[in-house]
């Protein structure tokens, strides 16, 4: 029963471990993963700065893992090109050594101190990044207290015969140590984890030198298999299977020169744990040296094996909504934007679409509006539920909000589509069916209030990209030009009905064609409402707005 109590005391201490590694990841990315997306995005088209990037960030986050996993996404969302992605994939890789070099020292002493210090910042703020902060200080501290628990836990494991005959046994089949190696370090997601075991086993001479080694390989090997295992299309899958390729051919090369490694490193120190630990350094050194070089040929031939798919015909189909990008808010919202874009360009084409219908009674146009509203539904439904199950846990104040002005754009969009494929195309019917032509003004006030709406989009999707203030600003006062083309129109038609130079159902259509284009303006405007309130600049708007718009 001991044997079992100690397994037990193991597997909670890695699990501790690993639950520290999430909460050094997950406050980094809530509080400072804007300010990262940001700077990858301007920073990282150069080899020897993503190298860099990749080295600082996983130091930051303290797992390689993560870093494949947010690069991954980057990388198939488009904001970060391959070749890049491979550089960083190669300073996490280096990264992630550092981590394992400073924590093969006892400095457990720090944990307590870490834990306290997180606790007090996590406690007595308000402010979301110091909330963050102090998660990233609680984190280190439990990884700390963990692996300081666990090499006590390992004694009576490492002493026990069965143990030594089955490690023993793997240290003379290298390629099988190898696989054990990176199958535990894919089941616990942290390759750190499994290295200071494998440190912790060789210091107490449970398994040799070259044994030892070669379950280092397999833990490098193992830990690019969550990053590929994450990815659901052939694009996301470039970079993680690079970095694969990268380690499995290190690994490969290593192999057959363990034991003339193993006596090399001894220069640099002859203790077990030093060997393993300055091992797993000059070997994710050594890999980044010799690929950093030809990291773009590498690129084109990923490109090569896993070519991006043929589109689907059916535009209601998302193309973009990705669900490994969850693990990173900042890529997910991205690609939501570049879905709700989407909408977009289907809500232009409807109504650029309404010239033809209203104008010659082209069906062909109606029709393609008809489709496109049913298109643009199936879409809205999609991004949706995508921002649903992004939860809202994943976002910090910044994410959160981009999620709500998502939500709101694609419903406003919705709503466009549903008053033009439902409602003008009705008075365009009605209006074919009746034989009933609109006056010269008619045409000249609809065209006039048609390309009002036109340009407001535009200034609608630029408040929705860039947050222009100036833009929203421009949006919200353009209700007051709609509102007096519409009270103009309104006065012409029932001067029209006065003077019976009308009978009614052709001013009827016409006005209610009228009040739907100042419906959907009304949702355009719509967009600028959550920027302006932020700045506070909103509410001053609304006290001089006229009451009748």
């Amino acid at each position: 029963m001991k044997g079992t109590f100690a397994l037990l005391d193991i597997a909670g201490y890695v699990a501790l471990l690993l639950w520290g590694t999430h909460m050094v990841t997950s406050g980094v990315l809530r509080g400072y993963g804007s300010a990262l997306r940001r700077w990858m995005g301007r920073y990282l088209g150069h080899r020897s700065a993503a190298l860099g990037f990749g080295v600082c960030v996983t130091a930051i986050l303290q797992s390689s893992t993560a870093t494949g996993l947010m690069a991954t996404s980057f990388a198939a969302s488009g904001f970060l090109g391959l070749a890049p992605g491979l550089s960083v994939m190669l300073g996490a890789n280096v990264g992630t050594t550092l981590i394992v070099q400073v924590m093969s020292f006892d400095i457990s002493i720090v944990a307590p101190v870490l834990v306290l210090i997180g606790f007090v910042i996590y406690r007595h703020t308000d402010d979301v990044s110091y909330e963050n902060l102090g998660r990233v200080s609680i984190g280190l501290g439990l990884m700390l207290l963990a692996l300081h628990l666990l090499v006590g836990a390992m004694a009576p494991v490492e002493n026990a015969q069965v143990l030594r005959a089955i490690l023993q046994s793997l240290a003379s089949e290298p390629v099988l140590a190898m696989v054990v190696a990176a199958l535990l370090t894919w089941a616990c997601h942290s390759s750190v984890a499994v290295v200071l075991l494998i440190v912790s086993l060789a210091n107490a001479g449970v398994v040799n030198a070259p044994g030892a080694l070669a379950l280092v390989l397999g833990a490098n090997l193992g830990s690019t298999i969550p990053a590929l295992m994450e990815a659901h299309t052939p694009v996301a899958r470039r970079l993680p299977m690079g970095n694969l390729l990268v380690r499995a051919v290190g690994c490969v090369a290593c192999l057959p020169l363990l034991p003339w490694l193993a006596h090399a490193l001894a220069a640099l120190g002859d203790s077990p744990a030093r060997i393993v630990v300055n091992f797993h350094t000059a070997f994710n050194l050594s890999l980044a040296l010799v690929f950093i070089g030809p990291v773009d040929s590498l690129a084109r031939l990923l490109v090569r094996l896993l070519p991006e798919p043929p589109k689907p015909n059916d535009p209601g189909v998302p193309l973009y909504l990705d669900e490994g990008a969850f693990d990173s808010a900042n890529v997910a919202l991205a690609n939501a934007v570049r879905e709700s874009m989407r909408m977009a360009d289907m809500v232009e084409g409807m109504l650029q679409g309404l010239v033809k219908v209203f104008g010659k009674d082209d069906r062909a146009s109606a029709a393609a509006i008809g489709r496109a509203d049913q298109w643009l539904d199936r879409l809205g439904v999609a991004i949706r539920d995508y921002l649903a199950d992004l939860g809202g846990e994943a976002l910090n104040e910044e994410n959160g909000e981009r999620s709500q002005e998502i939500l709101a754009f694609v419903i406003n969009l919705e709503h466009i589509g549903d008053i033009t494929a439902n409602n003008l195309m009705e008075f365009a019917a009605k209006k074919a069916q009746n034989g009933q032509e609109f006056t010269a003004e008619d045409i000249q006030d609809l065209a006039a209030m048609h390309a009002q709406v036109m340009e407001s989009l535009r200034l609608g999707l630029t408040v929705f990209l860039r947050g222009d203030l100036r833009a929203a600003q421009q949006l919200v006062a353009r209700k007051e030009v709609l509102w007096r083309l519409e009270n103009e129109a309104s006065e012409r038609h029932i001067k029209a009905l006065r003077e019976r130079r009308d009978g009614g159902g052709g001013a009827d259509i016409y006005l209610r064609i009228v009040r739907d284009l100042k419906r959907i303006h009304s949702h355009l405007a719509a967009l600028a409402y959550l920027p302006l309130e932020r700045a506070g600049l909103l509410q001053d708007r609304l006290v001089r707005e006229p009451a009748s718009t």
